[in-house]
């Protein structure tokens, strides 16, 4: 039977890549990211991507893949990682998943298909000129003609979905509704195995947040944002949306305190924690490993192996 995709998640800061490694080298595995952000390169301080060193000497996929002007999306991720998965598997290795970003390890566990996609295609620029020229209202009416059940569903200032459906519509033949519903009869492609980290004093997760943004700072983050927008990267690109990007170039581009910008890092990533744990909850078939004050590795790597031992 092949080997389960072994999944590591649970909010930010809550030692998964640490146990993550340890796992890889127990069971002679690789690791695959599932971090929307360390995707980037350039992105290494603020996304808390794992140097060189901390990796110990474990193969890691799936950081640095895209430049941070470009738009990485979950179907990209989903067609680059799946080949990771693909190529670890066929060396008898095991893979295991690490991450946060739930939306990324669902989509690629599930092997969820999605229409093909590019910013900058033909149809693309056609139905953007179309919208300009006669207005989403009249997109939307178009949209209703060949897929009604969407267009209910949108509003009709919704440009951005409005146009996608469209264009889903044009380029497969098919509905966007009908696209996703056949997407979500396939069975997963992969067997999974999740581990779930958090603690069971949130103040302790919340400690470890403030902490790491500190480090962040001092390893340089405020340099590591200077560098991405003097290379070039827009203020509006999507990997400057990401929480301590954005609050630093609003600090440094409008005159503003950088206490300010860290004191707000630190509240949006409590924030996001907050969230990420809400997503994996839903989980109904997670193994959670609850810290206390400090993580025990040792005692979750026994933990992980025998559940990924009972799961087969």
């Amino acid at each position: 039977m092949e080997k389960p995709l072994l999944v590591i998640c649970g909010p930010t800061a809550s030692g998964k890549t640490k146990l993550g490694i340890e796992l890889c080298k127990r069971l002679d595995g690789e690791v695959i990211s599932a971090d929307s952000m360390q995707v980037y390169r350039g992105m290494d301080i603020g996304t808390a991507k794992p140097t060189t060193k901390e990796q110990e000497g474990i193969v890691h996929h799936m950081l640095s893949v895209a430049e941070p002007w470009e738009n990485y999306s979950v179907a990209r991720y989903v067609k680059d990682a799946s080949a990771c998965v693909d190529d670890v598997l066929a060396r008898g290795k095991q893979p295991v998943l690490v991450g946060g970003t739930g939306l990324y390890i669902d989509a690629l566990c599930k092997g969820q298909e999605f229409a093909d996609y590019s910013a900058g295609s033909e149809l693309r620029t056609q139905l953007q000129e179309e919208a300009n020229r006669r207005g989403t209202e009249a997109l939307l009416a178009r949209l209703s003609s060949v897929d009604p059940e969407s267009a209910a569903r949108l509003h009709p200032n919704d440009e951005k979905r409005i146009i996608r459906a469209l264009e889903v519509f044009l380029e497969t033949g098919k509905t966007i509704t009908q696209h996703n519903f056949e997407t979500r009869q396939r069975a997963p492609r992969y067997r999974r195995c999740m581990i779930g980290l958090t603690f069971e004093d949130r103040q302790d997760l919340r400690d470890r947040i403030d902490r790491r943004v500190d480090e962040m700072v001092r390893a340089g983050l405020l340099d590591e944002v200077k560098t991405l927008r003097s290379q070039g990267v827009p203020r509006e690109a999507t990997a400057m949306q990401a929480i301590g990007y954005k609050e630093v170039i609003r600090a440094l581009e409008e005159g503003l305190p950088i206490e300010g910008a860290v004191d707000e890092i630190k509240l949006r990533s409590k924030q996001y924690a907050k969230r990420q744990l809400t997503w994996f909850r839903r989980e109904p078939d997670i193994q959670w490993i609850t810290w206390e004050k400090t993580p025990d590795f040792s005692s979750a790597l026994q933990i992980s192996i025998s559940f990924l031992q009972r799961r087969g």
